[in-house]
């Protein structure tokens, strides 16, 4: 063992203990966040709008501050976009990450001097946490690449503003730089092709350890690996074994990736966002994302079910209960306030508090009553592929109202299939069933002859990498939306339907 795994060793077990503190006291320490979070942000304009002077309790700050959506905070947002300071949190942000909103347009969510380290700590804690508890950091002597957006930034009065994964790239510690890849020079490239063959290039004579980003484009990396050596990629990269990722379900691509790697290898959850890092996979026997509750960000949860009623109850970390689908609320240390990140959560243990994704509160079906989330059809997908030995490269679901000849409505599944099923029919029914079981709305709506079975429409190879392209977001932090309640993207993708 050389003497950078020792080190890493010896600074995992020092985080683990440190962290332990805060893990073993959620309550004090989401309330302390919280009371640090009203305190700084007096003075600001933010603050004063909203009476935080007179705020001594949580009850006082959920009376005063409204739930937000970006839209709704976007009159304080473009303050501090026109480079107005104390708008939303003490001084000016260091720096905007730029997003792009359905129904806004761009989006410019903050990042100050205070929440920027977390975002690193936390990314750099999963690793540690995955250290101390497997004890294998023989991979850190190795090249260790993430498939990121481009580092280079625009400027806007004097606050400087990119992709988050960009904004990131400028913080790797020293002790990395010379195992990180791809090169700077790379990284650059906007072209997100012309990016993964460069990348390829560059990495196929090295000894790649670490690999992560979004599930698809590592995939697109993996399939262009293939192509170019015809061999495994975990043949081209032996000493390959762990793989870290975020912003999407990994399950879908799970058997796709082993097929291309030719082994299984560990992986890494994270629950990153421009607005804050939220969670990371801290354990590899337990299920679910240690949810970051010593982050600068105080959490609010509001059940889905009844996230669209007239007054739904706010609750605190200490109310949630196991199992139950909630839209996750933040305030933070960026400036966010009451602010719905769209992003809805199931805890699976209170001790440690985890999490998983569900989805999000504005990606559901429910042109019939039936609100089906994303778990849910990932959940489904998942369970056919296993039992009918197929693998798909990516899929999304839409609903189909008023359908020809005047059939019952349904379902519609797009998929692109790496390994068809030999029986369409039955692997349609197999989601079918597991959906039903559950989703209680969905099965009475079948049950009922309200709606018929789903329908599956299978798409050529590389449809959903030619959509992604033709709507000019290929590559980067972009992935596609695993389900809708309208036919926008369900329309688009009838063009690339398979014959």
């Amino acid at each position: 063992m050389s003497l950078k795994p020792f080190a890493a060793k010896l600074f995992a077990k020092y985080i683990h203990y440190k962290d332990q503190k805060w893990i073993d006291n959620p309550v004090e320490t989401q309330k302390s966040v919280f009371n640090r979070l009203i305190k700084d942000a007096k003075e600001t304009q933010f603050g004063k709008d909203h009476h935080f002077d007179k705020i001594n309790s949580y009850s006082d700050f959920a009376k005063e501050v409204p739930v937000r959506d970006y839209e709704d905070l976007k009159p304080y947002v473009e303050k501090v976009v026109k480079g107005e300071k104390d708008i939303l949190w003490p001084g000016q942000p260091s720096y905007f990450a730029k997003t792009s909103g359905t129904t806004s347009g761009a989006k410019y969510i903050p990042i100050t001097k205070d929440s920027m380290p977390h975002h690193i700590e936390a990314a750099r804690n999963a690793i540690l946490a995955y250290i101390h508890e497997t004890g294998n950091a023989s991979f850190v002597d190795g090249k260790m690449i993430f498939l990121q957006g481009s580092p280079i930034l625009e400027e806007k009065h004097g606050i400087r503003l990119g992709r988050l994964s960009g904004i990131v790239a400028h913080y790797v510690p020293g002790y990395l730089q010379k195992n990180r890849m791809p090169s700077w020079e790379t990284n650059c490239i906007d072209d997100w092709e012309t990016k993964v063959d460069a990348i390829v290039e560059e990495t196929l004579p090295e000894n790649m350890t670490v690999i992560s980003g979004i599930p698809s484009w590592v995939q697109m990396y993996f399939e262009r690996i293939q192509q170019k050596t015809s061999k495994k990629v975990g043949d081209v990269f032996k000493d390959f074994n762990l793989f870290i990722y975020g912003g999407v379900n990994f399950e879908p691509y799970r058997a796709k990736f082993e097929e291309l790697i030719g082994r299984k290898v560990d992986s890494i959850e994270l629950f990153p966002a421009s607005e804050g890092f939220f969670a990371y996979q801290d354990s590899q026997k337990e299920k679910g994302m240690l949810l970051l509750l010593n982050s600068g960000i105080f959490y609010e949860f509001i059940k889905a079910d009844e996230f669209h009623t007239e007054d739904p109850k706010r609750l605190t970390i200490e109310d949630v209960e196991l199992h139950v689908n909630y839209v996750m609320i933040i305030s933070t240390d960026a400036g966010l306030w009451g602010y719905n990140v769209g992003d809805t959560i199931q805890f699976v243990s209170k001790n440690p508090y985890r999490v998983i994704v569900s989805g999000r509160i504005k990606h559901f079906i429910s042109a019939f009553g039936e609100h089906v989330i994303a778990k849910e059809v990932e959940q489904s997908m998942r369970a056919a592929t296993k039992a009918y030995n197929t693998s798909i490269n990516e899929f999304t679901v839409a609903p189909q109202i008023t359908p020809e000849g005047g059939e019952l409505p349904y379902h519609e599944w797009f998929i692109e299939f790496e390994t068809p099923p030999n029986d369409m029919e039955a692997f349609a029914k197999k989601i079918d069933e597991t959906l039903q079981e559950q989703n209680s709305y969905y099965y009475d709506l079948i049950q009922g002859k309200v709606l018929q079975q789903l329908k599956i429409t299978p798409l050529e190879t590389g449809a959903f990498s030619d959509f992604m392209k033709s709507q000019g977001k290929l590559g980067g932090q972009n992935k596609i939306q695993r389900l809708a309640n309208d036919r926008k993207i369900a329309d688009e993708l009838k063009k690339f339907q398979k014959s």
